[in-house]
C-alpha cells in the first residue's frame, strides 16, 4: 500500500499495531508462565488481556475503515519479541528475582512500543476527525500505560529488592 496521506499512514499504523499487539500477546504468555513473583505473574495475564482488547479495538476500528489487518510482522515488535524470549525466556538466570527483573525490563520494552503507537493514532485519529476511534484508541492508550505503571510497582515494591 502506497502512503500519500494522513488516513493512509493512520490505517498503516493500525495494522502495524495490530500485528504488534498479536506477537507481543504470545511472548507475554511465555513471560508469564516463566515469572515467580505472583503479582508478577498476575500484572502479566491482565496484561494478555489488555492486548486482546486491544486487538479487538483495532480490528474493529479497522473493519469501519474497510481495511483489515495486515497479514505481515510488525519488524519493530518482532526484534522486541526476539530479545525477551532471549533474554527472559530462554536465558540461564539461575535467580528466580534476577529473572523477573528481567521479564519485566523486556515486557515494559514492548509496552512502550505500544505507548508510542497508540499515542500516534490518537493524533492522528482526532486531526482527521474520527472522534470515536480516538476516543477507543485513547481508552487502549490508557490501559497500556497503566499496565506500564503497575510493573514499575511491582519493580520497585517486590522485584527489584528480590533481585538485589
Amino acid at each position: 500500500m502506497t502512503i500519500a496521506t494522513l488516513r493512509d499512514l493512520y490505517i498503516d499504523q493500525l495494522q502495524d499495531i495490530h500485528s504488534a499487539d498479536s506477537q507481543a500477546r504470545a511472548v507475554t504468555v511465555k513471560l508469564a508462565e516463566a515469572a515467580e513473583n505472583p503479582h508478577l505473574d498476575s500484572a502479566l495475564h491482565a496484561g494478555v488481556e489488555g492486548i486482546e482488547r486491544g486487538m479487538e479495538a483495532v480490528a474493529s476500528i479497522l473493519a469501519r475503515h474497510d481495511a483489515a489487518p495486515r497479514k505481515g510482522h510488525c519488524e519493530a515488535m518482532a526484534g522486541l519479541v526476539r530479545e525477551a524470549q532471549h533474554h527472559a525466556v530462554d536465558s540461564d538466570i539461575s535467580d528466580a528475582g534476577v529473572r523477573d527483573a528481567m521479564i519485566i525490563a523486556q515486557y515494559q520494552r514492548m509496552t512502550h512500543y505500544a505507548i508510542a503507537v497508540y499515542g500516534s493514532l490518537v493524533a492522528f485519529a482526532q486531526r482527521l476527525g474520527y472522534e470515536d476511534d480516538a476516543a477507543t484508541l485513547e481508552a487502549c492508550l490508557s490501559r497500556t500505560r497503566d499496565g506500564d505503571k503497575h510493573l514499575s510497582e511491582i519493580a520497585t515494591r517486590d522485584v527489584n529488592r528480590q533481585a538485589a
